[in-house]
């Protein structure tokens, strides 16, 4: 389904709402902000074709959850102060906006070239990216947010399925709770299958509900990595990159592959 498409199924499900829409073609996103605080979410259309393409009425139900519990996440007044154990990092595109539609600065630290952190307190069944008016309204500073974020994330299991092609390995990590890809910022997992992979680690966060390990034993490894994180990375809601990374030595080096060869050092 073609994003236009998209977007006139959303204005015909959400004409109810008490919702603002808006359309950008060029960049085929959908905005949706509250009537009365004018502030909301935008939804990027093109990534979720194939999704809307093999069940529409799944995807449909998908994209209205999301918006209204979004909208209502980014309308509603909330403290940070005593809520640190809910304070999480959620991992980005860098092209992901830096500041809210108010202009308000988001708080937000390097990860690598293609991806970026940002910082959300979870209210349950949505959750609020931190900006620096909740910083100073609660007199917290950047580094506590950052502590606090990656503490919790320690305490998140990660669960995998497993896949076996062309004789390699790979581990997904889909709970669907928001934080999936945010698992890559966990040192003590990513040490742990480095030292359980037989091969070359490879991880891959095509969007932000898959973490993707690849325990990569020979070239033909390397292809099926490459046309994975790209399927996935097609089919997400918030897609962050198609580019996997090798691990190596504690640190993510993209991995760029080209004519169906491993890459070469």
């Amino acid at each position: 389904m073609k994003p236009l498409a998209i977007k006139r199924l959303l204005d015909e499900n959400l004409k109810n709402d008490p919702f603002i829409t808006s359309y950008d073609r060029e960049k085929e996103a959908y905005r949706v902000a509250d009537k009365q605080t004018k502030k909301g979410i935008t939804v990027s259309l093109n990534p979720l074709s194939d999704k809307f393409k093999k069940d529409e009425t799944k995807a449909l139900e998908e994209v209205l959850h999301y918006i209204r519990e979004g909208v209502s996440a980014m309308s509603s007044s909330v403290g940070v102060m005593g809520k640190e154990d809910k304070i999480f990092p959620v991992i980005r595109s860098t092209s992901f906006p830096e500041e809210t539609s108010e202009g308000v600065k988001l708080i937000t630290t390097e990860h690598t070239a293609e991806s970026r952190i940002y910082y959300a307190l979870d209210l349950g069944k949505t959750y609020v990216l931190l900006n620096e008016e909740h910083l100073a309204t609660d007199h917290l500073n950047q580094k506590q947010i950052e502590e606090a974020a990656l503490f919790n994330l320690r305490s998140l299991d990660a669960p995998m399925k497993t896949d076996t092609v062309a004789g390699n390995t790979f581990y997904f990590v889909n709970m669907n709770d928001g934080y999936d890809a945010s698992r890559i910022l966990n040192d003590a997992l990513l040490k742990h299958m480095n030292k359980e992979a037989k091969g070359k680690l490879t991880v891959s966060i095509p969007h932000q509900d898959v973490l993707i390990f690849g325990d990569i034993q020979n070239e033909r490894g390397y292809d099926v990595l490459a046309q994975m994180a790209f399927s996935f990375y097609a089919k997400g809601t918030s897609p962050i990159t198609a580019l996997p990374f090798m691990y190596e030595e504690g640190e993510l080096e993209p991995i760029f592959i080209l004519a169906q060869r491993k890459p070469k050092d």
